[in-house]
């Protein structure tokens, strides 16, 4: 077996982002890897303690997850809160967990200042969105772990199927 994926628990069904909802992403690679017991579910700031629903938050100024990791940049609530601190722990919690079970990949929602891997929102609260990724998605690349958007699933197939025959999504 070629590693478990580490997977946004809002892209599993579950009702844990900042406005209580879930984004279900719907692929027949899903369903073989939940039969073939590859999937490990987190939701990165419900593991800190974040509440549901929430205040939407963004990294401010235009960073990146990178930037916040650094110490640069911080993780700013539509209301002014600072949830840096719950970010960090989030993107901690999700390395810990992606270690103890061997994943070697992760499957995560683009868009989110912590799971976003390709694109995130800039810091405005004005729908704008910039590419770069979330606090736990760069902490995750940081630490060896391929990391992979929603939209990206099928890239992550390929990789799969190229690492490992027996892993087949189609």
């Amino acid at each position: 077996m070629t590693g478990k994926i580490l997977v946004s628990a809002c892209l599993m069904g579950h009702a844990v982002r900042y406005d209580g909802r879930s984004k279900p992403l719907v692929h027949p690679a899903i369903d073989r890897w939940r039969e073939e017991g590859l999937l490990v579910t987190i939701c990165p700031e419900m593991s800190a303690g974040m509440a549901v629903p929430r205040p939407p938050a963004e990294i401010a100024g235009g960073a990146t997850g990178e930037d916040v990791l650094a110490g640069t940049a911080r993780v700013m609530e539509i209301t002014g809160g600072d949830v840096t601190a719950e970010f960090r722990q989030a993107a901690e919690n999700a390395l810990a967990l992606a270690t103890e079970t061997g994943c070697r990949y992760a499957l995560l929602i683009d868009g989110s200042p912590s799971c976003g891997s390709g694109l995130i929102y800039d810091g405005t609260f004005s729908g704008g969105r910039q590419s770069g990724r979330g606090v736990t998605a760069a902490l995750l690349q940081q630490a060896g772990i391929e990391v992979y958007s929603d939209r990206e699933i099928d890239r992550l197939v390929e990789r799969l199927a190229a690492t490992d025959t027996t892993i087949i999504a189609k």
